[in-house]
Order: C-alpha cells, then structure tokens, then sequence
C-alpha cells in the first residue's frame, strides 16, 4: 500500500528528496513545507477506502498465487537464465 501511494504522490517524493539532497543537514528545518506535502499526499490515499480496496484486492490475489504456487510474487516475476 505504501509503495502504491509513493508512485501515485511521486511529485511530492521527488520534490522532498531534491530538497534533502540540497539541504544535508539542515534538512529537517528546510524541507519541512516539502514534507508537509508528502506526509498530507500519502495520507490522503491510506484514508482512501477506494485505494484500500485496490490494494487489499491486489495482496489478495497474490496471496493465492503464492498458495497456488509456492513462489513469492517477487521471484515469479524475476526473469530465469536463458543459458542452461
């Protein structure tokens, strides 16, 4: 779900890192209306109840592929080694 929200809000992430990469140390005084931002985006899609439900289906479905499978969704989707 997190990861879901991230990509939907990557505005707002892109914004935030730029800041703390430009800020270093002294992030935590200046990049706080950047994280403000972030922090009320992502907040935004986990009181979603129709996100919540796009992701709640989503784990559900790969929860029974990996009963079916045994495989993690992870390695499912790695690619295998063409040379045997």
């Amino acid at each position: 779900m997190r990861e879901k929200a991230r990509e939907r809000c990557s505005e707002q992430v892109q914004d935030f890192t730029k800041c703390c990469k430009n800020s270093g140390v002294l992030m935590v005084v200046k990049c706080r209306k950047e994280n403000s931002a972030l922090k009320e985006c992502l907040t935004a899609y986990y009181n979603d109840p129709a996100f919540y439900e796009e992701c709640k289906m989503e784990y559900l479905k790969e929860r029974e592929e990996f009963r079916k499978t045994g495989i993690p969704t992870k390695k499912r989707l790695q690619k295998l080694p063409t040379s045997m």
